[in-house]
């Protein structure tokens, strides 16, 4: 009876060594994405393009073409911005 509690003792802390603790990272959003139209219906979108011709050299010959990023037009780029952290401009003194 000890045996299986010592087994089952170690498989809990294998366990939780193996769930990662930290805390995911905050996505950033880029505003291009190139819209691949493939033939066979596996369509693709990769929204990694920081401007309209990185998104293009990408896009070339492959088929695809580039739109703008929804997720960006509505939420930013996903960062803090200086509002948020304080960083800001401090009012003047009058």
């Amino acid at each position: 009876m000890i045996m299986i509690r010592v087994a089952f003792a170690l498989l809990m802390l294998a366990a939780l060594a193996a769930i990662d603790l930290h805390p995911a990272v905050a996505e950033i959003y880029r505003p291009w994405c190139v819209q691949y139209m493939g033939s066979n219906g596996d369509n693709g979108t990769t929204c990694a393009f920081s401007s309209y011709e990185q998104c293009m050299m990408t896009a070339r010959g492959s088929g695809a073409y580039c739109v703008q990023n929804p997720w960006y037009l509505q939420y930013g780029s996903g960062q803090k911005g200086s509002d948020s952290t304080g960083q800001g401009d401090r009012p003047r003194k009058r």
